[in-house]
């Protein structure tokens, strides 16, 4: 099949690999550094994000999750989950993490129009990704075996790359977001008085590390479409 003759196309996602581990090493450093830096206001991250979303107006629910930096906020059941390392936790990485998921909360309360499209993409997005491929296997044994004589196979090939693309769209989406909920998170922590001056600095590097790794998987999808573009175009220029 055309995917497995072009094996060599695996060179371009390199740098994209290169850099998402570079990204995901920089978060873990960084967070694991202010992990272990106490907050002098000393606020834990489960009490902060309750204070802070009821300043803001906002119903949610905060809960704890397993995991290691699994911290995430779900619109549809309007729940802010922390991890365990953050839930109890009063450093100023805890707080940063813990203030960026309320940010998404404030988004939601206030219909914040990038989250909305981002939180509709995600059903078309696992959709999509999961007919791409097929599609265009499809398509492509069409066009072989119909020749010039019909145009399905090429519009089959066609909804493929569209379905294929939509994951770029979305981590494209998902970057404004996450820098969004970044802001409103540094914001709220010193209007609030939640750390000092030197502590928010802190949790920037903390928030910029993990926006890092919005970027890298950005990077990552276009990367994969590229590519994904050149096998494409490769098989084709052989068939003709």
């Amino acid at each position: 099949m055309f995917i497995f003759y072009s094996w060599w196309s695996y060179i371009i996602l390199i740098p994209g690999l290169i850099f998402a581990s570079i990204a995901q090493l920089k978060i873990t450093s960084t967070f694991n550094k202010y992990n272990l830096i106490e907050s002098r206001t000393n606020w834990t991250a489960s009490d902060l994000s309750r204070m802070l979303l009821e300043k803001n107006g906002c119903n949610v629910n905060v809960t704890m999750t397993g995991g290691h930096l699994s911290d995430h906020y779900n619109p549809k059941n309007k729940t802010l989950a922390l991890s365990q390392t953050t839930y109890n936790s009063s450093s100023i990485g805890s707080l940063g993490v813990a203030a960026h998921e309320v940010g998404h909360a404030v988004q939601h309360n206030i219909n914040y129009f990038p989250l909305k499209l981002r939180s509709f993409l995600v059903p078309v997005v696992n959709i999509g990704s999961r007919l791409a491929i097929p599609l265009v296997i499809i398509g492509v044994i069409l066009e072989y075996l119909l020749a010039t004589n019909s145009t399905v196979g090429g519009t089959l090939i066609s909804i493929g790359i569209i379905c294929y693309s939509l994951a770029t769209v979305f981590a494209l989406i998902t970057l404004p977001v996450e820098l969004d909920a970044s802001r409103r998170a540094i914001t709220m922590l010193r209007k609030y008085h939640v750390l000092d001056s030197d502590e928010i600095e802190g949790a920037k590097k903390v928030l910029n590390a993990a926006a890092m790794t919005y970027v890298a998987s950005l990077f990552m999808s276009i990367l994969y479409l590229l590519r994904f573009l050149i096998i494409l175009s490769r098989f084709r220029r052989n068939d003709d």
